[in-house]
């Protein structure tokens, strides 16, 4: 438990629990089984969480982005990937200010481990193909995510969080900003003695797509080109058609609507990790709708309308296929996208009536409003989130740290594992991996030094938050443990991720399950106090 006091002063920790309203249910009613409803209650804050990040708060902050003319760089590795970790950034709110408790740790730390591990290990066992990895982006977030694990390792050993070792971890993150802003110019500088590797690697691929073994392709390899670069979901060509591209391109030129824009530019690499992920997901899906409503099996080609085969678009935009899925008014084709929609729509309908969608040009204006309503709503899901949580935890006897660990951390990162094997079964592996490392740097700095900051800075100025979760450092310890042989088995594979790579990196996470479950329990070691219960 995180708790404002002398760790010499406890005999007993008081449970989290108690910083909630009580319960309509009495323990014993629980354990016979009304804490299914919890259960079900935290799963459905996750899915309430992930539509209000991923449809309202990441717009605005793409429009805030806009409106203070960032460059790409700096806007993912600030605002953009705020948006994408909001949840767990929330959930250490909570943890610090309300509960007093480990779960807000547990869960960035669980989250980092779910996010390397089981991402890369879904993607390598399901994407279906070998994808090969460059070794600068993974190198580069790597390095940055290592100093930030042996960071707080540091920090946190002797119990205690102090004002300086909060904004050291926060100055870090500046220091990481400062990275992304010139990351093209530093991938190209650390690159160009490969570039001949790079040409007969390209060389290779180039062959097996004449053989149609893989679908990897060169051009994803260049910094300054978007990860779907050609895709484009509204205009579509039969793959049977020949098309003169030049002769398309002159006669029409690119024509992309707002969405589609937004979803191409955030799907390039100067973007956050997570933001990269699930928006390529969306242009994948996207596509797929359109193509479905179109009713032929369908290539892309550059976005332009197949003039010379005289195949138009449907009049329905994307726009309006995508609101299908997203609009309380509107029931979507396909019995998955109808259960999806279904149990989707109280949280459409609430969503819709009190946050102005700024993706749409009407509400484009207040942008600011959609920023401030979303995040009040991402703080009201997070707390109920988090108290559902607590609540389970403490009727089936589990620790703060093993629920953020396991239950939240999973929970808050299976978006990004869906939007991965997405991505990944499209030949875009490599974004996946390279950027599930990165897009941890700022969990552990941002969503663990500024609560901590605003704590012992702010809210009461030289206070110190303690930490009596012992188990927690070697938990922390054994994810840099697993962030190095992850590297190393990635290395040993040649860069390539692969279901051998996948299987490897799944055992990982297995084993640092195991070990943090049997520390929380002191099964090697007394490392924590027994937990005050009243039964």
């Amino acid at each position: 438990m995180l708790l404002f006091l002398e760790p010499a002063e406890q005999t007993v920790l008081t449970h989290a629990i108690r910083e909630f309203p009580d319960d309509v249910f009495t323990n014993a009613e629980r354990k016979s089984g009304a804490v299914l409803l919890h259960i079900i209650a935290a799963l459905y804050m996750f899915l309430a969480l992930a539509i209000v990040c991923d449809d309202y708060f990441v717009m605005s902050l793409e429009k805030i982005c806009e409106k203070l003319n960032l460059s790409e760089d700096v806007a993912g590795a600030t605002f953009m990937a705020a948006g994408s970790s909001a949840p767990e950034l929330f959930a250490s709110v909570i943890g610090v200010f309300i509960t007093h408790g480990d779960v807000g740790v547990g869960t960035i730390v669980g989250s980092a481990v779910f996010n390397i591990l089981c991402i890369i290990g879904v993607c390598g066992i399901f994407a279906g193909q070998v994808v090969l990895l460059t070794w600068w982006a993974v190198f580069r977030d790597s390095f940055f995510y290592i100093l930030s694990v042996v960071a707080l390792i540091v920090f946190i050993y002797d119990g205690k969080i102090v004002w300086w070792e909060s904004l050291v971890l926060v100055l870090m993150y500046t220091v990481y900003i400062i990275i992304m802003k010139f990351n093209s110019s530093l991938q190209k500088f650390f690159t160009r003695r490969s570039d001949k590797n790079v040409a007969n690697g390209n060389a290779a691929a180039g062959s097996e797509l004449e053989d149609g073994k893989d679908s990897l392709d060169c051009k994803w390899d260049d910094p300054s080109l978007p990860l779907l670069g050609p895709v484009k979901s509204s205009k579509v060509y039969s793959r049977g058609s020949v098309v003169m591209v030049d002769e398309i391109i002159n006669a029409s030129p690119p024509n992309y609507r707002f969405p589609e824009a937004g979803l191409r530019v955030m799907v390039t690499n100067h973007f956050g990790p997570k933001t990269r992920l699930r928006m390529a997901s969306r242009l994948i899906i996207t596509e797929r709708l359109v193509q479905s409503a179109n009713g032929v099996e369908t290539a892309v080609v550059d976005g332009k309308p197949d003039i010379e085969n005289g195949n138009l678009p449907e009049d329905k935009t994307n726009e309006e296929k995508e609101s299908e899925l997203t609009s309380p008014f509107r029931v979507p084709g396909g019995c998955v996208n109808r259960t999806k929609w279904l149990i989707s729509w109280p949280l459409l309908l609430i969503l819709l009536f009190t946050i102005p969608n700024c993706a749409k040009s009407r509400w484009e204006k207040f942008f600011m409003l959609s920023f401030i309503l979303s995040t009040v709503w991402i703080a009201v899901f997070s707390y109920f989130m988090v108290w559902m949580v607590t609540v389970i935890g403490y009727t089936l006897g589990i620790p703060d740290v093993i629920m953020g660990i396991t239950f939240l951390a999973a929970g808050t990162s299976v978006p990004d594992c869906i939007a991965s094997l997405i991505v990944a079964r499209q030949g875009l592996g490599d974004m996946a991996v390279s950027n599930t490392i990165g897009s941890n740097v700022f969990d552990i700095l941002v969503g663990l030094g500024v609560p901590w900051a605003l704590q012992t800075m702010a809210v009461n100025y030289g206070s110190v938050v303690m930490i009596n979760s012992r188990g927690l450092v070697y938990s922390v310890v054994l994810l840099l443990g697993s962030v190095a042989l992850t590297i190393l088995g990635i290395h040993l594979n040649g860069w390539k991720l692969d279901f051998k790579l996948g299987v490897y990196v799944l055992v990982l996470y297995a084993i640092f399950l195991c070990f943090s479950i049997m520390i929380e329990y002191n099964v090697f070691t007394f490392v924590n106090i027994p937990m005050c219960r009243e039964d």
